[in-house]
């Protein structure tokens, strides 16, 4: 089935026409009313600059249960240390322009441009979307930034670190200071899933928007 393009009303195709790959749709504009919609939806906009506007709902989703969070030794001791200060919504801003500019083994550019990085400023002015500071000696050494859209699920988006193990202790502390149901982490990562997090199928991630749902 070929994928859709998008026309100008709020309608996304339904999520059993993505491909293999999990491509839903292209094209539509980027407002907040629109990613809004798509992420109530198990839907998120992921593409690189020069290319239309991309919309995903991958099955499996790759996730991650707080209860079954993994802590190794090594970072056990890091939390002990308190080495680093770990903050929530302090300084949104410049955490998701550090998201944007580090550089990354897997891509060539960045998908954070500037009219993500807009839309997501106006959600996280929304109260929608946070982001995470960790801090060494009040210097942002790490972090990341996601959309909340209840208090079961938190769709995490991007995560950067200056300095080693500095997005990790973030995101333990973040769990353990939080209340989530499930931390959503979209598609596979080797690091995310040395953390315990895990694939479940698409119609499992759905139950837990639920509450959200529009389509």
């Amino acid at each position: 089935m070929a994928v859709r393009w998008l026309k100008d009303t709020m309608l996304f195709p339904p999520l059993v026409e993505a491909n293999s790959d999990g491509l839903l749709a292209f094209g539509g504009d980027l407002s907040s009313e629109r990613v809004l919609l798509a992420y109530e939806n198990g839907i998120f906009p992921w593409y690189e600059t020069g290319q239309p506007t991309m919309w995903w709902s991958p099955d499996p989703r790759f996730v991650l249960y707080p209860y079954k969070l993994k802590i190794s030794n090594s970072s056990k001791k890091l939390l002990k240390s308190n080495k680093f200060k770990v903050t929530i919504n302090h300084n949104f801003n410049d955490v998701i322009l550090a998201c944007a500019k580090i550089k990354r083994a897997s891509q060539t550019g960045t998908w954070i441009n500037d009219k993500m990085i807009d839309v997501y400023c106006e959600l996280n002015q929304l109260g929608l979307a946070k982001s995470v500071e960790v801090l060494v000696d009040d210097d942002l050494v790490g972090g990341f930034y996601g959309v909340q859209l209840n208090d079961i699920i938190f769709s995490g988006e991007s995560m950067f670190s200056y300095v080693s193990n500095a997005s990790k202790i973030g995101l333990i502390k973040f769990i353990q200071m939080s209340k989530f149901k499930l931390i959503d982490c979209q598609v596979y990562s080797s690091h995310l899933e040395s953390l315990g997090a895990e694939q479940i199928s698409r119609s499992d991630f759905m139950q837990y928007l639920k509450p959200t749902k529009k389509i």
